[in-house]
């Protein structure tokens, strides 16, 4: 086999169809963390939970499930910032489709994480991860 060389700089295609981008099989762990999720109706769940934390009126906010699986991925990826999270959720595919975002579509940048971050109670983050954590022994997820 030959060397392979690496081309110089080139320009990409300025609009290409979906559905030529290449998609790699997702993340194991992910999709069943968020099977798990849906069968335990997790988004509902957090959605009552955070309710009272949220105006009425208004532009539509970033769903709390959105939020939690977002912490989620800094823990489960010892990422310890919210501007590291923000970027490895837009950065991958397939932590998109985990938090439920398409190919197209923009994730939630760091200071959406921190303006709900100080929003929302300890105790109420403490509820999620404890919820999420300790599922699979309680049987409520």
């Amino acid at each position: 086999m030959a060397l392979g060389q690496r081309g110089g700089e080139r320009q990409e295609e300025l609009w290409i169809p979906a559905a030529r981008v290449a998609r790699g099989p997702g993340h194991p762990f992910y999709d069943q963390l968020n099977k798990l999720l849906g069968e335990a109706e997790f988004d509902r769940w957090v959605e009552e939970r955070c309710r009272t934390f949220y105006a009425e009126q208004g532009r539509p906010g970033i769903p709390p499930g959105v939020y939690f699986r977002m912490l989620l991925i800094g823990y489960f990826e010892g990422l310890e910032s919210q501007r590291g999270i923000a970027w490895r959720c837009a950065d991958s595919n397939s932590l998109k489709s985990f938090l439920g975002f398409g190919l197209t579509e923009t994730t939630p940048d760091h200071s959406s994480l921190t303006n709900i971050r100080k929003r929302l109670p300890l105790e109420v983050h403490e509820e999620v991860f404890a919820f999420v954590l300790g599922s699979r022994s309680s049987g409520s997820c």
